[in-house]
């Protein structure tokens, strides 16, 4: 039995491109709870010892690549949709106002509580206040800190980067899309022109790799937007495909049959993914914790993270039908909960650990990592609940627009009396 026309169509696209794919809530927890899982095997030395566990517990920082595919894929998309349909692009102003009232007010209320508990003798320095609130410490040579941060605001080096990504997306979006627009207004031709620019862009990362690395190595450059560049491109390349599979009616067109094809195997590109996963865990990638030592382990650390990336992140991404199996794992409620707090967990996660051995008077690299992933997770969890419901949601309401009642039609105006307010 062949399939007709219009489903062929139908299963050939992913979900609408401008709607919330609950799938995507899933994968954003899994990276979210990685991380945490990642920094309490350090801190328990878990991860520091021999066998196959410990190192796949060393390479949980995998987890920071897939958060920057996903806002490749979020962010870039409405942009897409305007270089490949013509709609008018996204406003910059309204745009940057979100991101910040996304990601501001929880971060400045964990840089306050780190600073208060760890770091008092610099609450009166305003440089560094400065340099922490508005995510500028990564560009700091010489900063009184030892490593990324002060303590319990290691990983906000990721964050740093991804507001750099932020004020950057109009332009790249803005090149991107006058080189599309070269290519005429057939919807394949522009796709096929944003992936060529996106290519480009992906380039850049191993570019600025070798950079770091001669004449002399530079491990303050892996810190930067340039390095992680792939991984953006990764999510954006995603989100021209969604794009292209509704802009363009051809069932057979490239878009659809690589949609198609993904919904038909998902547990190809995960095996793919975890294949990739246990490869970087090896001596490949370089010595654990110590930078990224030769310019050889940093490329082959940049393309198997951006294959774990996608193989995870494809499935999600181009999911045409909830119900399968990718919606059911990834998109229950369960999972739809932990991927709505884990910006939150992502926050507090060293804050949570270091009070945590601080209570219960534990070291350093002394063990238990069973019983303080359980804890730690718990006290992240619900900060990250508290966070979210007074913190960033009310945040988030503020940057929507108030809602327009819709407009009557003329005739009905004309023939209806003029109401009066009443008091």
């Amino acid at each position: 039995m062949t399939e007709t026309g219009s489903t062929l169509a139908a299963r050939s696209r992913p979900l609408p491109d401008g709607g919330h794919l609950d799938a995507l809530d899933g994968v954003r927890a899994i990276a979210a709870f990685a991380v945490l899982t990642f920094h309490v095997a350090i801190e328990s030395a878990a991860a520091l010892r021999d066998g196959f566990f410990s190192s796949l517990l060393a390479r949980g920082d995998i987890a920071v690549p897939i958060f920057f595919a996903l806002s490749g894929l979020l962010l870039y998309r409405p942009y897409a949709r305007a270089a490949l349909t013509g709609e008018p692009r996204p406003d910059t102003r309204r745009y940057l106002i979100k991101r910040a009232l996304r990601i501001l007010p929880a971060y400045w209320l964990v840089v306050a509580v780190a600073l208060t508990l760890w770091s008092r003798e610099h609450l009166g320095d305003p440089a560094t206040w400065l340099q922490l609130l508005f995510l500028a410490q990564t560009y700091e040579l010489d900063p009184w800190w030892v490593g990324l941060g002060p303590k319990g605001l290691a990983q906000m080096w990721s964050l740093c980067v991804e507001a750099a990504f932020y004020l950057l997306l109009p332009l790249l979006a803005a090149g991107l899309a006058a080189f599309a627009r070269r290519g005429g207004d057939d919807p394949g031709r522009r796709a096929r022109r944003l992936l060529l620019g996106l290519a480009a862009l992906a380039a850049v990362s191993p570019l600025w790799t070798i950079l770091g690395h001669y004449p002399v190595y530079l491990p303050n450059l892996n810190s930067w937007l340039p390095r992680s560049l792939v991984f953006f491109a990764l999510g954006m390349a995603l989100a021209v495909v969604t794009v292209w599979a509704h802009a363009d009616p051809d069932p057979a067109n490239p878009a659809r049959r690589l949609v198609r094809s993904v919904n038909s195997s998902p547990g190809t590109l995960w095996s793919v993914a975890a294949l990739a996963y246990v490869v970087a865990a090896s001596p490949v990638t370089g010595p654990r914790f110590t930078g990224v030592e030769g310019v050889w382990a940093g490329l082959f650390e940049l393309v198997l993270y951006t294959i774990t990336a996608a193989g995870l992140l494809a499935p999600a991404a181009l999911l045409s039908r909830p119900g399968a199996l990718v919606g059911r794992l990834l998109g229950n409620r369960a999972m739809r909960f932990l991927g709505r707090i884990s910006y939150g967990v992502f926050l507090w996660q060293f804050v949570a650990l270091y009070a945590w051995y601080q209570f219960t008077g534990q070291r350093p690299f002394t063990g238990n990592f069973p019983i303080n992933l359980v804890a730690v997770a718990t006290i992240t969890i619900v900060l990250a609940v508290l966070t979210h419901r007074y913190v960033e949601e009310p945040a988030r309401r503020l940057a929507r627009p108030a809602r327009r009642a819709p407009a009557r039609p003329a005739a009905a105006a004309a023939e209806s009396p003029p109401r009066t307010r009443t008091p």
